[in-house]
């Protein structure tokens, strides 16, 4: 059964480092920088397992890439993701398409993002859309590792008339989340 994750993403900031205890206390003091060090690292599913994204070794082109294509779209996500990776939510939230509701990752302490190559670009009412699989991983608040993969649709309004530079620029409206272990 597919479980949504709302649309709005702000991701956890990273921990910060903690100076290191006085030389006369006998014990360190256990902080929660000191937990996140010593968990194990993350291994989110390879592509092509259980949870992964789709095993797609389709060869794309490594030229130039048309801000206009999927590829431009998949790029925008790439942003977005290390934007809010980095605690830069304000600029992460401009890729946004007006008036949707965002991914909200708040209960999560630290989020990954894989991103998938992007499906065919589909036009329809004057705009067009790709979807893009992406699997999010990491660590929630209490330190348990999640995985969730998904779907992220972007768009942008066709070259027309009356149409702005911003509006002919791929943002998100979309996403889709299921909780893959």
């Amino acid at each position: 059964m597919k479980k949504a994750i709302p649309i709005a993403l702000l991701l956890a900031a990273a921990c910060t480092k903690q100076s290191p205890p006085p030389a006369n206390e006998a014990e360190p003091a256990q902080t929660e920088t000191m937990i996140v060090e010593n968990e194990a690292p993350l291994n989110p599913p390879a592509p092509g397992e259980p949870g992964g994204l789709p095993d797609d070794r389709t060869p794309i082109s490594e030229g130039a890439i048309d801000p206009k294509s999927g590829q431009g779209a998949g790029q925008v996500l790439q942003s977005y993701f290390a934007l809010a990776e980095s605690g830069r939510f304000a600029e992460a939230d401009k890729l946004w398409s007006a008036g949707v509701e965002r991914l909200d990752l708040t209960g999560y302490r630290e989020v990954h993002a894989n991103i998938g190559a992007p499906g065919n670009v589909e036009g329809g009412a004057g705009s067009l859309y790709v979807e893009i699989p992406v699997q999010l991983y990491g660590r929630l608040k209490d330190g348990k590792e999640f995985n969730s993969r998904g779907t992220i649709t972007l768009r942008r309004v066709n070259d027309v008339p009356g149409s702005t530079e911003a509006q002919r620029r791929w943002h998100i409206m979309n996403a889709e989340f299921v909780n893959a272990g």
